[in-house]
């Protein structure tokens, strides 16, 4: 995998943007240190409004969109293009609500093992193709993580150098 990539935890906006730019490049993904096979699917799209309690005992609430991908060689198909990909989301979005600025996950599979969650770089035009990094989706104690950017701020502010690396999907 290309070392430029940054994963971070991009929105249904963000991806989409990307792809309005470049919508005849194939879109291809990476995870596990290899690309998605040319026959993959996007099986399903879906929105979630949650409501939870974080171990700090705070309430919490988000939007999150998955993306559901099943990583399959079929005949002699190629990447789909990235315009492609926003016209299934164009669809979907007919009969879902789907919130832009939601935070984006892909659940992928290969049919045969368990379905992975990811997190997604932004993506980049690379070889000519929109490339797009999917990190696992790692767990994360959201009151710790409030914490450490609070720490960050502070110690940035005074002109130091920032001592926490803000991971993926934080």
């Amino acid at each position: 995998m290309n070392i430029m990539h940054k994963t971070v935890d991009i929105t249904l906006g963000d991806m989409l943007e990307r792809i309005a730019a470049n919508p005849e490049l194939p879109l291809v993904f990476s995870y596990s240190g290899a690309d998605i096979r040319p026959g993959y699917h996007v099986t399903e799209v879906k929105a979630g409004q949650f409501s939870a309690l974080d171990c700090g005992a705070n309430p919490e609430t988000w939007s999150e969109i998955f993306v559901q991908l099943w990583d399959i060689e079929e005949g002699d198909r190629t990447h789909m293009s990235a315009g492609k990909f926003a016209a299934i989301v164009r669809k979907v979005s007919e009969h879902v609500r789907l919130d832009g600025s939601a935070k984006l996950t892909f659940e992928v599979s290969d049919g045969v093992m368990p379905m992975q969650l990811f997190c997604a770089g932004m993506p980049i035009v690379e070889n000519g193709a929109l490339k797009v990094a999917l990190e696992p989706r790692p767990a994360s104690c959201k009151p710790r993580d409030r914490w450490l950017t609070e720490q960050s701020a502070s110690t940035t502010s005074c002109c130091g150098p920032s001592s926490v690396t803000n991971a993926c999907c934080a």
